[in-house]
């Protein structure tokens, strides 16, 4: 199970399709790609290595505390172990994708999350690659969230490589520039449709709206759905975009440096 050999064809294939059946007029090199690059490098290759290496000294903690309070076997507990790969990747897309859902929903809502999650919302220009623009920080609270769900359920690494393989593909999918509406399917799975939407500027539409990480089902279930007749908002970003840092360095430095100005 090779994820860079995954990555590398759906990007290829995003790449192909967004010529084919672009949305809007868009060159290949467009503003920004440089940049993007560097996120999808950077993001996909060493951020989780880099992540993993600090989180060992959290997660041994978090295992010593289990242990004092003699809680291991039941915040382990493994409901998974033994289930068929269908089993386990129905339960974790299920369950990880609301979690994330909800995460994706404090990132808009808490001040200090915004900081950092702005980042992936200084896209003025959408296409696939947009799907790694993230600040890393961004990553520690979804992961952070997340642990005790991965814990509680002990899933396969199969079922999890599958998972991440799915997610990548619905990502790219979902952020692509794509002439696309997928019907009915709209009520399920995310797509370039709804979540343009999600990253439409204050003065194109609605703000806090099409939260879907893989699934859109959640925003219909919750009301956060928005999905107008209009096939795209006139303008993405948020207010005060315009002062943004615009590489991965500035954007990377931003949350702590830029000047507040930036509120949806």
């Amino acid at each position: 199970m090779n994820y860079a050999v995954w990555l590398i064809g759906l990007s290829l294939l995003f790449i192909l399709v967004e010529r084919v059946w672009p949305r809007s007029p868009q060159k290949l090199l467009r503003r920004g790609i440089v940049s993007d690059v560097a996120y999808l490098v950077f993001n996909s290759e060493y951020l989780g290595v880099l992540i993993g290496a600090l989180s060992i000294h959290a997660v041994a903690w978090l295992d010593r505390t289990m242990d004092l309070l003699r809680l291991r076997e039941v915040f382990y507990l493994g409901v998974m172990s033994g289930r068929s790969f269908a089993v386990q990747f129905v339960v974790l897309l299920l369950v990880f994708d609301f979690a994330q859902w909800g995460i994706h929903n404090l990132l808009h809502r808490v001040p200090i999350l915004w900081r950092f999650h702005r980042v992936h919302h200084s896209i003025e220009e959408m296409d696939w690659i947009g799907n790694w623009r993230f600040h890393g920080v961004e990553v520690i609270v979804y992961r952070a969230l997340l642990y005790p769900c991965a814990a509680f359920f002990g899933f396969g690494v199969e079922a999890m490589f599958t998972y991440g393989v799915f997610n990548t593909l619905i990502g790219h999918f979902a952020h692509a520039n794509l002439r696309a509406r997928i019907g009915w399917l709209r009520y399920l799975i995310n797509s370039p449709e709804m979540h343009i939407w999600h990253h439409t500027h204050p003065d194109s539409g609605p703000m806090n709206r099409n939260f879907g990480i893989a699934l859109s089902v959640w925003d219909w279930v919750f009301g956060t759905a928005y999905l107008p007749a209009a096939a795209i908002p006139a303008r993405l970003g948020f207010t005060g975009i315009e002062a943004f840092p615009k590489n991965i360095v500035t954007q990377t430095l931003a949350p702590l440096l830029w000047d507040g100005r930036g509120k949806q």
